[in-house]
């Protein structure tokens, strides 16, 4: 088995708590590791929320942090001021495709509908081979559970094969999450049915 290097990881997650403790104590528990281990974290570039959290824990562990803000939240005064590295686009999509083009793998912690939508971006574009980067889901406290639910019942009717499912790499531990995306082979069956 080829284990893939992973210098960067774009995080994508909540710019709030959430409503358990335990999603922030999970961001601070990834930010350690990746910066434990000498890998860069990109992501959305503010200092609020679980996004503020991962960011704080990796550069405390001695990790580059690098982010990625639009224009629009840095000019109301969103971004985060001791990273190692930053850069403003002008548009969100930019923003997206910027944190993509920077990243060897993607973690995807709770957060709302802009965190599912950068997740199922990536997700698509492994799918479509447009990219080969492997896609986590840091599970804190089941939050995923009922997506993944509901992915499970793509499978079922038949909108999505299970081989797909499985390049879904959920873990609710962020070492073996991480060991588990180093460790990922690309799946290359068809999409179609």
């Amino acid at each position: 088995m080829t284990i893939r290097t992973i210098n960067a990881v774009a995080v994508f997650c909540g710019s709030n708590f959430g409503a358990s403790d335990d999603f922030a104590d999970g961001a601070r528990t990834l930010g350690q590791v990746l910066g434990n281990h000498g890998i860069a974290t990109i992501y959305g570039g503010t200092g609020k929320g679980l996004m503020g959290t991962v960011a704080d824990a990796a550069l405390a562990a001695g990790g580059r942090v690098h982010g990625v803000v639009t224009a629009n939240l840095h000019q109301r005064g969103q971004s985060h001021a001791g990273l190692t590295g930053h850069e403003i686009t002008p548009t969100l999509r930019r923003r997206k495709e910027r944190m993509i083009e920077l990243a060897d793998a993607f973690i995807a912690l709770p957060g709302g509908i802009g965190t599912l939508e950068e997740l199922m971006e990536v997700w698509s574009m492994n799918q479509l081979g447009e990219m080969d980067k492997p896609v986590g889901l840091l599970n804190i406290g089941g939050f995923f559970t009922p997506f993944l639910g509901f992915i499970d019942h793509m499978v079922k009717e038949k909108f999505l094969p299970d081989g797909h499912r499985q390049s879904l790499i959920v873990e609710a531990d962020a070492s073996v999450l991480l060991d588990k995306l180093g460790r990922h082979t690309r799946i290359d069956i068809p999409k179609w049915l």
